[in-house]
């Protein structure tokens, strides 16, 4: 089974072509970030620019490197929510136009399963199993069952973890995407020397705004009374409060939940700290901890094709899909 992904929820587009779910032919890949980083974060209207020029030679790319042609997919997979609307609108526009130009049936994917599934393709993940989402837009933990039903946990309150890292670096003066500089000064900083107060928050549930705001207020302070402060100190501060959050509350819901597996998802999972501090921590508890590869970490068309093929193996059998018209920002309940 050849699967072509589709993925254009924000600012990369990307196309690759998967077989039979286990093996990547290709992963092509076009990012924005050069182009957003002069304002800070992401511009729809920019986005959804570049991925109208982009796509077509993305589409291309892929195959040349895959070795095959449009006639020998079996399915196109494409990212319908969540994102920015623009965004995937180029993208299941163009997967439909794929679809009804060739006849190949059209699987639409919900962006964080794409996310969840990238472990699946690297590792022999054993369900039931704990999935932690955390990205630019999603900071979630999700209970997969043996039947690849997904149940949501808990979500954040507020800020995605990601944001808060890009809020952060924002206010440091140390540019965008903010999540690798701050990873990076994490190891030239003293963790100890903001206290942060961990936000009291019921169940699964997450809440990065006053953390965030902790560190503005801090740089605002010293700012006023014209002192120097060390940004690698703040930096260091902010993560490590995070990332102790994430595995605290990732941990207690495998203790009261029968699982043996954590998966971390989204972009936030090549965080170094994240990898180090819940692989030791799970390890200590008799839990396997499997993440992405750093290159299926970020948004990419390999991970959309792989869910698109667990969805076909549990029973999705839709033939060409022309009515996807669900570009929307859906909650993860809705996957």
């Amino acid at each position: 089974m050849l699967i072509l992904g589709i993925e254009s929820s924000c600012d990369e587009t990307s196309i690759a072509i998967v077989r039979d779910g286990n093996e990547i032919l290709s992963n092509k890949i076009s990012s924005q970030i050069a182009i957003h980083k002069e304002y800070g974060g992401v511009v729809p209207e920019i986005a959804s620019r570049q991925h109208i020029k982009n796509i077509a030679a993305i589409l291309q790319e892929s195959l040349e490197e895959a070795k095959v042609t449009l006639d020998d997919i079996d399915y196109i997979a494409v990212t319908y929510a969540p994102g920015l609307i623009g965004a995937l609108l180029v993208g299941v526009s163009f997967a439909k136009g794929l679809a009804y130009g060739k006849n190949i049936p059209l699987v639409p994917v919900h962006h964080i399963r794409g996310h969840i599934y990238a472990n699946f393709i690297e590792n022999e993940v054993e369900l039931p199993c704990m999935a932690l989402v955390v990205s630019g837009g999603h900071t979630n933990i999700i209970y997969i069952d043996k039947n690849y039903n997904f149940k949501n946990l808990g979500a954040t309150l507020d800020d995605a973890v990601g944001e808060s890292y890009d809020k952060v670096a924002r206010v440091l003066g140390i540019g965008y995407p903010g999540g690798p500089v701050i990873d990076k000064m994490y190891y030239e900083g003293n963790p100890n020397f903001l206290k942060i107060t961990t936000p009291r928050v019921e169940g699964y549930n997450f809440s990065f705004s006053g953390i965030k705001t902790s560190v503005i207020n801090y740089v605002n302070k010293m700012n006023m009374k014209k002192e120097n402060f060390k940004p690698e100190d703040l930096a260091a501060s902010f993560q490590q409060k995070v990332v102790n959050i994430l595995c605290d509350k990732v941990l207690k819901a495998c203790d009261e939940n029968p699982v043996k597996n954590i998966i971390i998802a989204g972009g936030v999972a090549a965080n170094s700290l994240l990898r180090k501090e819940l692989k030791e921590r799970g390890e200590g508890k008799g839990l396997n901890v499997y993440f992405p590869s750093m290159k299926l970490c970020t948004d990419n068309g390999a991970m959309i094709a792989l869910a698109a093929y667990y969805k076909i193996k549990n029973g999705y059998k839709e033939e060409i899909d022309l009515s996807l018209n669900g570009v929307a920002t859906l909650a993860i309940d809705e996957i």
